[in-house]
């Protein structure tokens, strides 16, 4: 089977998983809808899926077709979906053509009258390499060239993309700039300045430099309900508050009333009407706009709280785990930007458009090819 050698594309890499990959992407996505129309966009192979019409689709690849409208078949912007068990039974009956032509066929269906492809992948240049699709190879079987995703910094981000550089190179696939990302913006022109003079001693572009925006890393509460399997008690219509901070109910009301703050999620058991009572009044009157609060450990509210809960400007979830582990997998959670937060898209798609020479980049991808000739 011929790949489609007509429609430009590009493959956004990284140095590490939670570098801001799929941030670009959806900024650089917006970026080429606006210039260039009609964009398609692929993820050849996911880690993170949900389960749509009976098909595994990656998380990323719904977060685009639902933000963007690609017209691009789901199934095709998500070919192979990493299961559990999928490693093993590849060791175990190795079909690595079978998956080639997967992606091939995928990528042309979702490259169909596009004027231009998205392709992103998945961690470092060697994530996938156990069963032989590693980001550099699916590159190379792609016929694209890279940008590589790395955090702020000068040395440790320039190490890190000369290893990951090496692996692509070693497939024959062109890297053709870096992105920093989660620069702080007090370190913008200093960084800037030292990582392009030393990326460009490896011969390597510097794409843009991302300033770091705390809200980017929040979660909100509608992904901590989700997290924690929770039940939303009251205030559904604010499910999406970003959670600046998190306090536990475990003292006296004088004193968490003194850390209670705009943006802060309250984790308490509902049994603590001395709490919940003054984190209520505090949220009712306005003083302060809490993100949030978490009834723990399973305790369904008496009629008393029942009622301080209607008396909250805030989502109220219920959650089977106690306090302790209800805050431990709250601190430990991977924030990743969902079809929903749309604050948060609009800051990434500003960012993208100010901070990304988009220019340069079209400039270092080779032009739109004509079709090939057909066989008579």
């Amino acid at each position: 089977m011929l790949l489609n050698n007509m429609t430009p594309r590009v493959f956004v890499a990284a140095t590490r998983q939670n570098d801001g990959k799929t941030t670009t992407s959806l900024g650089l996505l917006a970026a080429l809808q606006r210039r260039c129309g009609r964009v398609g966009y692929i993820k050849p192979v996911g880690q993170r899926f949900v389960e749509i019409d009976e098909q595994k689709i990656d998380e990323d690849s719904v977060l685009m077709d639902r933000v963007f409208r690609l017209n691009c078949p789901l199934v095709d912007m998500s070919p192979i979906a990493v299961e559990p068990d999928f490693t093993r039974r590849y060791l175990q009956n190795a079909n690595l053509d079978a998956l080639i032509k997967r992606i091939h066929k995928a990528f042309d269906r979702v490259a169909w009258e596009k004027e231009f492809v998205l392709i992103e992948g998945t961690g470092h240049a060697g994530v996938g390499s156990v069963f032989d699709l590693s980001n550099a190879t699916v590159a190379k079987i792609l016929d694209s060239k890279v940008i590589i995703v790395s955090r702020g910094g000068i040395g440790l981000p320039i190490d890190e993309v000369t290893m990951n550089r090496a692996l692509f190179e070693a497939e024959g696939v062109e890297v053709i700039g870096v992105i920093l990302n989660k620069v702080l913006p007090e370190q913008i022109g200093h960084i800037t300045e030292f990582a392009r003079r030393g990326l460009k001693r490896k011969g390597l572009e510097l794409l843009g430099v991302i300033p770091h925006q705390s809200i980017l890393s929040r979660p909100t509460v509608d992904l901590i309900r989700e997290e924690l399997d929770a039940t939303v008690l009251a205030g559904a219509t604010r499910i999406h508050n970003v959670v600046q901070s998190m306090v536990i109910g475990a003292m006296g009301a004088a004193n968490l009333a003194k850390r209670l703050q705009t943006g802060t999620l309250l984790v308490c058991p509902a049994d603590r009407d001395d709490v919940l009572a003054v984190a209520a009044d505090l949220s009712a009157s306005n003083r302060v706009q809490l993100a949030g609060v978490i009834l723990s450990d399973d305790i369904m509210p008496s009629p008393a709280v029942e009622k301080l809960v209607r008396q909250f400007a805030c989502p109220v979830l219920l959650a089977p785990a106690d306090s302790y582990h209800v805050a431990s997998r709250v601190h430990d959670l991977t924030v990743k930007t969902r079809p929903d937060d749309t604050q948060k898209i609009g800051l990434i798609q500003d960012l993208i458009g100010k901070h990304v020479d988009l220019d340069r980049i079209l400039a270092a991808l080779p032009p739109p090819r004509s079709p090939m000739p057909q066989a008579a």
